[in-house]
């Protein structure tokens, strides 16, 4: 098989692995849908927790073990535990609640697992065989459509699984098809996560299909040496300024945009919106993936990481210190603005980083991102889940939204401090070994 076709066999199965892998039916109503089986907001909070620090143990070992053993092998891996994660999530008894916490915990370590399984090494799988092929300035590109089509997987995946969580839709077009449908809630709660195991099954087998040049028979893969790569990636990063603020920009705006956007439904329930329409409001900001590409590309032509996450940072305080004032409908603008903001992130941390990586260890250098994310994630959950627990305790009479919409209120000050913090560490590593220039 020639370079080229290498390559767009790659591409394709990329872009299938990832709609597929990350689509997911429940996203409209995560939040509600663990309360509703009868969990606490504060063990959901825990929860997402466990899931950020599954991944921050594993995501850059998986990275130095794609690098030795293989990129391929760990996006199968990371396929495969999709599939047993939402068998665990999709037919977990909810008559014990104790139990219900534990094996939803369970679910969270596999899908963290599965993340950092993925994590950095489809991408570099993927670029790899562009740049052999001489097509690496297609990575961009490549980026762009993976936007738009998971606009389009997103805006269908928002719409169904909402609605197949509503008993008064579904029951609704059962009537209008002439099949006399009278599903309660508690016959649909799971319905989003049996469609997503669907999901799995294709993003497994997508991942089955792609293609990848023999390793080196010499290098085996050994603990040692992959602790030294580590090491060696984390020195090369702490050497690298631009990388290193990527790294450090990226995790200081998609942590606190992440946490936020896990949490969309309860905040659609302060604005008194109904469960159906849920998936019409995440449908509608899953479009904006169209839109994301288009501002990332701007940014870029700024001429430095640092404008485009500079100008970036301003627009993610500024929604962030929006969200607590959900008087009206008009919130939902800060909901749309932050998940636009959620896109280019993404977008420009996989660009800057795929271009400066060294080849040998992009797998890994990419993990890095994951890792640093995903415990600055984890860090804010706990934070979060604390700030929730204080206020209820302090406002013991105060409904669940006011809690809510307080804790919402210290997330711009904990960014701003968080920027500090990250500026102060960029200076403290800062090299005069510097990489190419973004």
């Amino acid at each position: 098989m020639k370079a080229s076709e290498q390559a767009d066999r790659n591409v394709r199965a990329f872009l299938i692995f990832r709609i597929f892998f990350n689509t997911r039916f429940y996203y409209p109503v995560l939040a509600v849908l663990f309360l509703d089986l009868g969990l606490s907001l504060e063990q959901y909070s825990l929860l997402n927790v466990a899931w950020a620090v599954s991944i921050f143990g594993l995501e850059v070992p998986s990275g130095a073990l794609a690098d030795m053993w293989g990129r391929k092998k760990l996006v199968v891996i990371a396929g495969f535990l999709m599939v047993i994660e939402m068998l665990v999530f999709a037919f977990t008894p909810s008559d014990n609640v104790q139990l219900l916490f534990y094996l939803f915990l369970l679910n969270r370590v596999l899908s963290g697992a599965a993340e950092a399984a993925a994590s950095g090494a489809d991408e570099a799988l993927v670029y790899d065989s562009l740049q052999r092929a001489d097509r690496a300035g297609e990575w961009p590109r490549v980026l762009a459509r993976l936007g738009r089509l998971q606009s389009v997987s997103f805006f269908v995946a928002m719409i169904v699984g909402a609605a197949v969580y509503d008993p008064r839709t579904v029951n609704l077009v059962g009537q209008w098809f002439g099949f006399g449908w009278d599903f309660t809630a508690p016959q649909l709660v799971r319905m989003p996560l049996y469609l997503t195991l669907a999901m799995s099954l294709v993003a497994c087998a997508s991942a089955l299909t792609m293609y990848e040049a023999p390793m080196d028979p010499n290098r085996r893969v050994k603990l040692a040496t992959a602790a030294r790569d580590i090491v060696r990636a984390a020195k090369w990063i702490a050497a690298s300024p631009v990388v290193l603020f990527v790294i450090l920009a990226t995790l200081c705006n998609d942590a606190f945009i992440r946490l936020f956007m896990t949490m969309t439904s309860q905040y659609f329930r302060v604005l008194g919106l109904p469960a159906a329409l849920f998936g019409l409001l995440g449908s509608a900001t899953a479009l904006l993936g169209f839109v994301s590409p288009w501002i990332a590309g701007r940014l870029i032509k700024l001429g430095s990481a640092r404008a485009a996450f500079g100008v970036l940072s301003v627009a993610t305080v500024a929604g962030l210190f929006a969200l607590p004032f959900a008087t009206s409908l008009w919130s939902l603008v800060y909901v749309f603005w932050l998940s636009l903001g959620m896109g280019v992130v993404g977008f420009l941390a996989s660009y800057y980083l795929n271009e400066l990586a060294e080849p040998a260890q992009r797998a890994t250098i990419l993990s890095f991102r994951g890792l640093s994310t995903n415990l600055a994630y984890g860090t804010l959950g706990v934070m979060f889940a604390a700030v929730l627990k204080s206020i209820a305790k302090a406002r013991a009479a105060a409904p669940e939204n006011e809690v809510f919409l307080g804790a919402l209120s210290y997330l711009p000050w904990v960014f701003l401090g968080v920027i500090g913090v990250a500026y102060l560490l960029r200076t403290v590593f800062r090299r005069r070994s510097v990489p190419p220039t973004s």
